[in-house]
């Protein structure tokens, strides 16, 4: 997946969370486990997660829905939610914040996501 320039895939962890917490890629790919059911892909895969930190405070991660109109925004919120808990000590807290800026569009899919659903670039 392939992100805006003006959106990091991740920032770097601080020294002092590093080893309280597991990595950006173990968080990632606990995030690859929430489908969207309408679409039937991974929210990774979808390129609907926008960013991950994870710092002393907690975990935080951006993302976005294919439309504002998306019936499953919560439950795609909630399940990710979900997923990052299981990954992490109960004491860290989790943020996750739905952002609609930059816009998505099938761009941001992998390329395999997009072969899978039968976009062409």
């Amino acid at each position: 997946m392939s992100l805006p320039a003006s959106l990091p895939a991740s920032l770097p962890a601080s020294p002092s969370a590093s080893s309280a917490l597991p990595s950006i890629e173990a968080l990632r790919a606990a995030l690859s486990k929430v489908a969207d059911p309408e679409i039937g892909a991974n929210i990774v895969d979808l390129g609907l997660v926008y960013a991950i930190r994870a710092d002393a405070a907690g975990v935080s991660v951006d993302l976005t829905m294919t439309s504002p109109a998306c019936p499953m925004g919560g439950l795609i919120v909630d399940d990710a939610r979900a997923e990052l808990q299981r990954l992490l000590p109960p004491e860290v807290p989790v943020e996750i914040k739905v952002v609609w800026e930059p816009a998505w569009s099938p761009a941001l899919m992998s390329p395999e996501c997009r072969a899978r659903l039968g976009w062409e670039d």
